[in-house]
């Protein structure tokens, strides 16, 4: 190409940056380009509410109508502001690389509350304009408040230093980009199978005229094709919802090593308790529909659920079942004692790192009024053990639900962490261990049993329809006297739980979090 190309952007400090970036990375293949500056409705219209605006065009529309007029040769556009379906004569010809679509929940100090999900304090009053987040965060802190909140990234932070909120709610993808320091607050990064995206956040795309194929084949040299494939499914299943409703929509999708996974949620509104689906597949071919499918009106989901945990009706997943009118029966059918009453005050003081893989080893561990030094990091098997943790006061340094469903990937990464250093295990007397075995030989390991469990006797069978054991020793109790009906389904937390239910030679489903959210998102997608 012989021409330099002049691409069309947004004034923000952030689009300037997506677009000097698309611009470098065309330089690296030999192609020149210029920088337009593009005004939107979205940047001129500041007193609607963000969500109205967000995925219906209001900061892409006059870049495509420059584009369409030969004004610019390309458009650069954060992914999640495009409107599902490209206007007519114009394609999106290359996507960048994916930054971590995680959510930043960034806190004035004062307001910190690490006991809390989150680390925020009770009814604090949070700035997000998106349904999105707002119906998500409200599942799981009914007690947030909410304001709204418009601008740029620079715009935003200013009205929090200004206390206009105790916290707010940015995508990390745009505060790395900027680098900005947020040093003066506290900073609480929320994956994204926690709080679920937006599709495409943190994705780049570059927009062309349809026609100009010599511009679209030069793009493919900076298209990153596994971006593209799994943000297809996270769009398509928008384009999905658009059709039957308007209701927030999160959804991500991500390749794995045998394959792609996706968490999807949807709410009627930002105060109704969403739905959420996690799906594997193969292929992502078909996924989005799959997906949409789950969510069907017309779907039919069990009727009753039996978990051997107690569960306050207040809870997370009494709340996502109740909403579906799906009964519960929630009884554990063990009791749990400790078999020490005192830890060794030498021992703590060497333990570099401290591993919980069960909420109960949690609450037994700091019964014990342990002295931890400060150096001392905590790491902890998922998301539930996180929450028990924030009770004392405490959050983890490394939590297992970014390496997958597998304890085995998770034991492989927390070796390599630890590797050369002193690690304690509080545990259950008989429990497996696989973090154990796993650790390199470099590594000191400190191993101590501090309660163990009690199977109850003469368990009740349960008729519901879907089946939850949140343990080796509750499915040992509830097979002493009972049998599994053909139609009943079963879940299973955690590995040394499903391979109980194996050898009785049942099939079960194994949730990708051992916690509430993953039950959930278990149950709703058998």
């Amino acid at each position: 190409m012989n021409r330099t190309l002049i691409i069309g952007t947004r004034g923000s400090q952030l689009a300037l940056w997506q677009a000097n970036y698309v611009k470098d990375r065309l330089a690296e293949i030999g192609i020149q380009a210029n920088l337009k500056i593009i005004k939107t409705q979205g940047d001129i219209i500041q007193h609607l509410r963000l969500d109205k605006l967000e995925g219906k065009g209001f900061f892409t529309k006059e870049l495509e109508e420059e584009l369409l007029s030969g004004g610019i040769d390309l458009a650069v556009h954060s992914h999640k502001d495009l409107p599902t379906t490209n206007p007519p004569g114009l394609i999106i010809a290359s996507v960048s690389e994916r930054e971590d679509p995680s959510e930043l929940m960034i806190i004035h100090k004062d307001c910190v509350d690490l006991k809390k999900r989150f680390s925020i304090k009770h009814n604090a009053t949070i700035g997000t304009s998106s349904n999105r987040r707002k119906a998500q965060l409200l599942s799981l802190r009914p007690d947030l408040e909410f304001s709204d909140l418009r601008g740029n990234l620079q715009t935003r932070v200013k009205k929090l230093q200004d206390e206009n909120y105790d916290a707010i709610v940015l995508a990390k993808a745009g505060i790395a980009r900027l680098n900005m320091d947020l040093s003066e607050f506290h900073i609480e990064e929320i994956a994204p199978i926690e709080i679920i995206p937006a599709p495409a956040q943190g994705v780049l795309a570059v927009q062309i005229r349809e026609k100009d194929q010599e511009l679209f084949d030069i793009l493919q040299q900076i298209n990153d094709v596994e971006v593209a494939k799994t943000i297809a499914v996270e769009r398509k299943v928008l384009n999905l919802f658009d059709a039957g409703c308007h209701a927030p929509v999160g959804c991500y999708c991500r390749k794995t090593d045998t394959g792609f996974e996706s968490w999807t949620s949807i709410a009627e509104d930002n105060e109704d308790f969403p739905d959420r689906v996690y799906l594997r597949s193969e292929t992502t071919e078909g996924m989005a529909e799959t997906i949409f499918s789950k969510f069907s009106k017309d779907r039919k989901l069990p009727s009753s659920v039996f978990i051997t945990r107690d569960l306050d009706e207040n809870s997370y997943l009494s709340k996502a079942l109740s909403k579906h009118a799906i009964s519960i029966e929630a009884r554990s059918l063990i009791r749990i004692y400790p078999v020490i009453n005192k830890l060794d005050s030498f021992i703590l003081k060497r333990a570099d790192w401290i591993f919980f893989n069960s909420k109960n080893a949690i609450e037994h561990f700091f019964k014990l009024e342990p002295l931890i030094l400060k150096k001392t990091k905590i790491a902890v098997l998922g998301r539930g053990s996180e929450e028990a943790l924030r009770a004392f006061n405490r959050t983890a340094d490394f939590s297992g639900d970014s390496f997958g469903i597998n304890t085995d990937n998770i034991a492989k990464e927390f070796a390599q962490l630890v590797d050369g250093q002193t690690v304690l295990i509080p545990r259950a007397k008989g429990s497996l261990q696989t973090i154990q075995n796993a650790l390199l030989p470099s590594t000191t390991v400190i191993d101590i049993p501090i309660y163990e469990t009690v199977l109850e006797e003469q368990v009740d069978k349960s008729n519901a329809e879907v089946l939850i054991f949140t343990s080796p020793s509750n499915v040992e109790a509830y097979f002493q006297e009972n049998l599994v009906e053909p139609d009943q389904k079963i879940i299973c937390i955690g590995h040394s739980t499903g391979k109980a239910i194996e050898d009785f030679g049942l099939k079960y489903t194994k949730p990708y979090t051992p916690d509430e959210i993953g039950l959930a998102e278990a149950v709703f997608s058998l």
